[in-house]
C-alpha cells in the first residue's frame, strides 16, 4: 500500500479508474485498485462515491465530457457535408484513443452506474447540430442515429480486430461516411424537390 495523502481530489479519483480501466477492461476498476493506485485506503473512497458503480459512472462522465469536447469543434465547419465528415472521423479516433472507455459508453449499465442523461444529450448535441443543418431538423435525428450506428459498428469492428481481409480500413472509414453524407444530401434534395412539385400542383 502506497503511503496515504493527506487529500485526493475527485478528478484524481476518477483520473486513476480511467487509468485501471484503459489498463485492463471494466474488471480492473475496483475500490481497492483505485485506492491503491492514489494513495489511500479503500473505505476513503466511500467518502466521495456511495459505492463502485457510482465510480463506474463518474468514469463514463469524464468520458463522455472529452468525446463531447472532440466532436464539438467541427459544428462550426461553414460546410455541414465536411464537419460531418470530421465529426465521424473525430469520433473514431477517440474510439481508438481510448477503447474500454470508448466500449464504457455503449454497455448497458445499470442506472447507478451510468453517466447522467444530460451528458448522454450534450455528447449527441454536436452531431445533431450538423446533422440539422445538413438535413433539416425533421430528419436531424434519423440523420444522427444513421451515422452513430455506422461509426459504432466500424469502430467497434476495428477495436476487436475484425477487418482481417486487408486493404486500407482509413480509407474504407472515410469511403463508408462520405456515401452515407451524400446519401443524406440527395434526400433533402429530393424532400425539397418534392415539396416544390406538390406546392406547383
Amino acid at each position: 500500500m502506497s503511503p496515504a495523502r493527506a487529500r485526493t481530489s475527485y478528478d484524481d479519483i476518477v483520473a486513476a479508474g480511467r487509468e485501471l480501466l484503459e489498463a485492463g477492461g471494466l474488471d480492473a476498476v475496483t475500490m481497492l485498485a483505485v485506492a491503491e493506485r492514489v494513495g489511500v485506503r479503500a473505505p476513503s473512497l466511500y467518502k466521495r462515491f456511495a459505492d463502485r458503480g457510482a465510480l463506474i459512472g463518474a468514469i463514463g462522465s469524464a468520458a463522455l465530457a472529452d468525446l463531447t469536447a472532440a466532436l464539438e469543434p467541427f459544428v462550426r465547419d461553414p460546410d455541414p457535408a465536411s464537419g460531418l465528415l470530421k465529426t465521424a472521423s473525430a469520433f473514431r479516433a477517440f474510439a481508438k484513443a481510448n477503447p474500454h472507455a470508448y466500449e464504457l459508453l455503449f454497455m448497458n449499465l445499470p442506472p447507478g452506474s451510468r453517466p447522467p442523461a444530460q451528458l448522454n444529450a450534450g455528447a449527441a448535441a454536436p452531431l445533431l447540430d450538423v446533422t440539422e443543418r445538413l438535413v433539416g431538423s425533421e430528419r436531424a435525428l434519423e440523420a444522427a442515429r444513421l451515422m452513430t450506428a455506422f461509426a459504432h459498428g466500424f469502430v467497434s469492428m476495428e477495436i476487436s480486430g475484425a477487418f482481417r481481409l486487408g486493404g486500407d480500413v482509413d480509407e474504407a472509414f472515410r469511403y463508408g461516411v462520405k456515401v452515407l453524407v451524400d446519401a443524406l444530401m440527395d434526400s433533402r434534395m429530393d424532400r425539397r424537390e418534392a415539396s416544390v412539385g406538390r406546392a406547383s400542383q
